[in-house]
């Protein structure tokens, strides 16, 4: 009996998540799979399985799952529509920086290349998105751009905000309501309470969690 292939948004969910984790590098395991998309690892395993059949994902027992030269392309390519169309929904309809993310989430599996390209091209062929994550293209292949976590940062050091990885509407939002951008120049002050940290961002003083200074990096400044 044929195996039914996974169908298009459901694969193109799960190589572009299994990108974002680095499973273009190393074996990923299931299990961080599984909590990145949401679903049960059982689920996760069934589909990781049917991927394996369409030469999309490597999968090793004890060790977990990689993409495949053909699964990585294809995951490039849905990172390649979806932040095209974070800069499209910013830069020329005006919408909320913080807001374009979950919309792009939607639109990256509507439409194919021939669209995204007419995109590209209307765009001006944008280098980043506007939460300064490096575009995918047959020049630059969307490997994560340089830089050191917020966290990492010694306490006085100046630096400026690189770039958002990974996304997400919560994150944004926290980072929307300091000022926060790619850009931005910053200093990490003196240790905040338990969990916290304290930045000068421009004249003022802000404090964001741990959690989300994870998601946060930037170049540091001498």
């Amino acid at each position: 009996m044929s195996v039914r292939p996974l169908s298009g948004e459901s694969a193109e969910m799960y190589l572009k998540s299994l990108l974002e984790l680095g499973g273009d590098e190393v074996h990923v395991p299931i299990s961080a799979l599984a909590e990145r998309l949401g679903v049960s690892p059982i689920s996760a395993t069934e589909r990781v399985h049917r991927l394996q059949d369409e030469a999309q994902l490597d999968h090793q027992p004890y060790q977990g799952v990689r993409l495949t030269r053909q699964g990585r392309l294809a995951a490039l390519r849905v990172v390649r529509r979806h932040r095209l169309w974070e800069c499209f929904l910013h830069d020329q309809l005006g919408l909320a920086w913080e807001r374009v993310h979950a919309i792009a989430c939607q639109l990256e599996h509507a439409v194919g290349d021939e669209v995204a390209e007419a995109l590209a091209a209307h765009l001006g062929e944008p280098s980043a998105c506007p939460h300064g994550n490096p575009i995918p293209s047959g020049k630059r292949d969307g490997r994560r751009a340089e830089g050191v976590r917020l966290a990492d940062l010694a306490p006085g050091q100046p630096a400026i905000l690189l770039r958002i990885e990974p996304e997400s509407p919560e994150v944004l939002a926290q980072l929307a309501q300091v000022g926060m951008r790619p850009g931005v120049h910053l200093r990490r002050q003196a240790s905040a309470a338990s969990g916290q940290l304290r930045l000068q961002v421009a004249s003022r003083s802000v404090r964001l969690t741990l959690e989300t200074a994870q998601h946060v990096f930037v170049a540091v400044e001498e």
